[in-house]
């Protein structure tokens, strides 16, 4: 007897529990595509991050330039007074400026301006080198953090299409 009375109670209570996963399934699906989203944003944020990183690198480079260019003329400024003051001073003891001694002492002396100067270029070049690299690796990081973002969300997305889109398993 009592049966009859508790139909339209279930009926009720199976009504409550449809709109109960209804609203979960909603809510799961506005989880997804807050993921799908976040996914997105962080391959575009760290795109960004790592496109500042290499133009920084690259600011730092012609800074590097300008102090390796500056530097080789200091050097060679610096041979160039010695030479001079050599010159004078050989001058001033009486010797001859074309005489094979004060010849070979200004050959010596330019290979040695020549030398110097070159070792300044190549330690500037050598940092040209490693900061392109950091440049390049940079930029690659950039490209990276884009594409695992946009393949994170696709994949999301591949994942959950079945609950997104039941009617496409139809």
């Amino acid at each position: 007897m009592c049966i009859p009375q508790l139909l339209p109670a279930l009926g009720a209570g199976g009504a409550a529990t449809a709109a109960g996963a209804s609203a979960a399934a909603t809510t799961a699906n506005i989880g997804t595509w807050l993921s799908v989203g976040g996914s997105l944003l962080q391959g575009v944020m760290g795109y960004q991050a790592a496109k500042q990183e290499a133009a920084a690198i690259g600011e730092q480079k012609a800074t590097e330039a300008r102090l390796t260019a500056t530097e080789d003329a200091r050097t060679r400024l610096q041979y160039r007074r010695a030479m001079r003051q050599q010159t004078a001073e050989l001058a001033a003891r009486g010797i001859s400026l074309d005489s094979p001694t004060v010849v070979a002492l200004g050959q010596s002396a330019a290979q040695e301006l020549s030398f110097a100067s070159q070792s300044v270029r190549s330690k500037g070049d050598a940092t040209q080198r490693e900061l392109t690299a950091a440049q390049q690796a940079a930029k690659a990081k950039a490209t990276s953090s884009l594409l695992k973002g946009s393949f994170s969300a696709a994949g999301t997305l591949v994942e959950k299409a079945p609950d997104l889109w039941p009617e496409l398993l139809k």
